[in-house]
């Protein structure tokens, strides 16, 4: 994890010292050359560190005397020291996502939701990246309910479907851990990764075998994911379900459908069956597939 910036830390004891009464409104603070002094700073970083205090309206510059505690300080102070935490960040973060997207995400409008400052949020957490990375672990946080079952099989598809659920639930998932060559450094992630190892132990497999094994379905669940993604994207953009779209569709559909260059296509649309697309129906179908040729691995 980044370490904090200096000017944060800095601002964070001072805003200690206003929450526990020992600096009360109107009191000064320590100015930017007794910043520098006792804390063995830069003047930059001293000038930093009562800007940040500033922002949040803790303080206050009085012409003629210097910055002082601001008359609300000590209250905003405290209310931030009992009520701004990082699983509150987390927990906005996610619910905020799984509402508008991860383009939606940034420090500011976190700090929006929470009617905090962004500088107050760099003290819980240093970094967009490192937000979502622990949104992601929050995600992974819990396992598959129930009873373990027997066999790999099974281990396997319940895994799949675990993780699947949890992508359905947040869209932004699977776009966010879609590194398979650059995975985060998530403990709840790897705990996964070792569920999934555990159910392979014992078949007889390489250890790359069972590596490749894990990442082939890893990359397979991820790879549907993606699409409702782009659904929860689109129907955001375009304001129509799936199903309206495709009526909305329907005339152009038919009038390709109807030429010589697609017999084949043409043909599928021919009977009174209907097609509707799925996203549920095509992940159980291609999980199946794919463990069908680990089936065939495992005998070999």
């Amino acid at each position: 994890m980044t370490a904090e910036p200096p000017y944060l830390r800095i601002a964070g004891e001072i805003r200690s010292r206003i929450a526990s009464g020992e600096l009360r409104p109107g009191d000064r603070v320590p100015s930017t050359r007794r910043i520098t002094q006792d804390w063995g700073v830069a003047m930059a970083t001293a000038t930093k560190a009562l800007a940040a205090l500033n922002q949040e309206g803790l303080v206050r510059a009085v012409p003629g005397v210097g910055t002082v505690v601001a008359e609300s300080g000590r209250d905003r102070a405290t209310a931030h020291g009992r009520q701004l935490s990082r699983e509150r960040i987390i927990r906005t973060a996610i619910a905020l996502v799984d509402e508008e997207g991860l383009a939606a995400l940034s420090m500011r409008r976190i700090a929006t939701e929470l009617s905090t400052s962004t500088m107050a949020l760099y003290r819980h957490v240093p970094s967009k990246g490192e937000l979502v990375r622990l949104m992601s672990e929050a995600v992974f946080g819990d396992g598959p309910p129930g009873p373990r079952p027997t066999g790999w099989r099974q281990l396997l598809e319940r895994e799949a479907r675990w993780l699947w659920k949890q992508y359905e639930q947040h869209p932004w998932l699977a776009r966010a851990m879609a590194h398979l060559t650059r995975p985060m450094a998530s403990p709840n992630a790897m705990h996964y990764l070792e569920r999934v190892l555990s159910a392979l132990t014992g078949l007889g497999l390489t250890p790359k075998q069972m590596l490749h094994i894990h990442l082939t379905v890893l990359g397979y669940a991820q790879g549907v994911a993606m699409a409702v993604e782009l659904e929860f994207q689109a129907r955001q953009d375009s304001g129509m379900s799936a199903t309206e779209w495709m009526t909305s569709m329907e005339p152009r559909m038919d009038a390709i459908q109807t030429t010589a260059a697609y017999p084949v296509l043409s043909t599928l649309f021919e009977g009174e069956e209907d097609f509707e697309l799925d996203l549920d129906t095509l992940f159980e179908f291609g999980l199946a597939r794919v463990l069908d040729g680990v089936e065939v691995l495992v005998a070999g």
